[in-house]
Formats: structure tokens, sequence, C-alpha cells
């Protein structure tokens, strides 16, 4: 299977030099034009992968990261020249997988990208070849694709959504308490304020 890896750079030469060297070793290499267009050109493409810097056009990586998130899981490294720990911290907390820093070496870039293929859709990926799926009371949700049916209707999650879903349904007939929720969602409550998880509640319950 050939990889598509979708490269989000405004640096010209440094997404052509990624383009070039990770179709070097068999990868499909899409470097993205239109930074106002970032997730249609996603959703169009469907990348494997995607390699994304924070300093952008118009909107930052972290914005266009946490964009794909509601759509995909597809696995998401950052390459940026920010070195900062915060940056790295703003970046995983948007969705990301990992983060290198400029000025990079490529052995490591297609290490890590190679890692990321595995766990996601090779050697590593957990039960590759079986779909999970959540049955409580005849509403089902797929938690990979996001997507719950119920009643003959079928409706797709953001990554949060189904995430809080995913966590509730896990421990039913048990109601999970609001620290629960967040501390599973979001690993450290006191990241995240509690209207963060009603309004992602509200959406859920829609």
């Amino acid at each position: 299977m050939s990889y598509k890896i979708m490269i989000i750079e405004d640096d010209k030469n440094i997404a052509r030099l990624l383009g070039e060297h990770i179709e070097k070793y068999g990868y499909e290499a899409l470097v993205a034009k239109d930074f106002k267009k970032i997730l249609e050109t996603f959703e169009i493409e469907k990348p494997n992968l995607i390699l994304l810097d924070v300093n952008l056009p118009k909107f930052d990586g972290y914005y266009w990261c946490r964009r794909i998130r509601e759509k995909s899981l597809c696995p998401i490294i950052f390459i940026s020249a920010r070195d900062s720990e915060m940056n790295q911290v703003m970046a995983i907390e948007s969705g990301a997988d990992d983060y290198i820093t400029k000025p990079f070496y490529y052995e490591v870039v297609l290490a890590k990208i190679k890692s990321q293929l595995r766990r996601v859709y090779g050697d590593y990926a957990a039960n590759s070849q079986v779909e999970r799926i959540l049955d409580v009371e005849g509403l089902l949700f797929y938690p990979e694709r996001l997507q719950v049916h119920f009643t003959g209707k079928e409706t797709m999650l953001s990554k949060k959504e189904g995430d809080l879903l995913d966590a509730m349904m896990k421990i039913y007939p048990r109601v999970a308490t609001r620290e629960e929720l967040l501390e599973k969602i979001w690993d450290d409550t006191t990241f995240v304020d509690e209207n963060t998880l009603n309004v992602n509640i509200a959406r859920l319950r829609k």
C-alpha cells in the first residue's frame, strides 16, 4: 500500500524538499497549496498522515489540527521552528500525535512517519482487522468512524463528542461523574473548565 502524506507548510522550499524526500521512500507526497482550504483539501484527498507547520497564513496549525480532529483520527505530526515546551503542549492539546522541531533531520521525520503509520494502519494497530462497535440499548457507536446509529438514523460526531460517548458507554449502566469525564477526555482537569464539558455534552445530546 502506498500511503499519502499531506504536507501543510508555507515555506515552499521546505515543503518541496520534504515531499521529495518522502517520495524517495515510496510515499505519495501531497503539498497543500491553498491555506484557506486546508480542511476541504483534507476531505477530498483523504491522506493517511499529515505533516503540519504551526506558522501558517490566516489560521495557524493548531486551528487546522483541531478542525481535522473533528473529522478524523488521521495521524498529525507538527514540524515547527517553535521549540518551547508550551508550543508542544498546545500541539498535543489540539490533537497532534507528535512534534518535531526545526531544523530537523530527514531520518527523524521518516522514522516518526513510519512509527505513526505502523501504529494506526500496520502491525501495531489495535484490532486492525476488526472494527470496534459499542452497543447500549440499541444505540450503536463505531469509535473509529465516529459514527452513531440509532432508530434507523446515522449521525457523525466530532472527536471530543466521540470520546465522551465512548467513555460513557464503556461504564454503562453506571453514570459517569463530571470529574471522570474531564479526566478521561482531557487528562488533566485543571486545563479545561466545566463550560467546555457542558458545550460538548449539549452537542452530544442533540
